[in-house]
């Protein structure tokens, strides 16, 4: 209830989404992460693809559910706003790394690109406009 009350509090960009968008949304995105990281993380285990294809996936994953904690646990704007940056950012090494051996897998994560790149631009903008 807090943490709903101080996130309703900070200014927003007018084109940002509805709260209860972003529920659906993560939904459909967490089935296609797990679909397509299970099978890098599958690969990476049969020893088909190396280590360094399979990191940018596990920082990746790191970072994704770190920026829960850093927006709405601490409440920090620059961390969540940093963190977000790094979520894009090893998403696409991820997708240029695994292009290489399964090509699906890189397509797959276009809506996640998609929607992290929407997300990155939005939180930078929270963070702006709350300075």
């Amino acid at each position: 209830m807090e943490t709903s009350s101080w996130y309703q509090t900070l200014i927003k960009p007018s084109w940002a989404p509805a709260a209860w968008v972003f529920g659906p949304v993560w939904t459909a995105l967490y089935i296609l992460i797990a679909i397509s990281f299970g099978k890098v993380f599958l690969m990476a285990f049969r020893k088909e693809i190396p280590f360094g294809t399979v990191l940018p996936f596990l920082l990746n994953l790191i970072f994704n559910f770190s920026f829960t904690y850093l927006q709405f646990g601490l409440k920090n704007n620059f961390l969540a706003a940093a963190d977000i940056v790094l979520v894009l950012a090893t998403l696409i090494w991820a997708m240029v790394a695994i292009y290489p051996h399964a090509k699906w897998v890189a397509y797959i994560q276009i809506p996640y690109l998609l929607w992290v790149s929407f997300a990155t631009v939005l939180q930078l903008s929270i963070t702006i406009l709350n300075f």
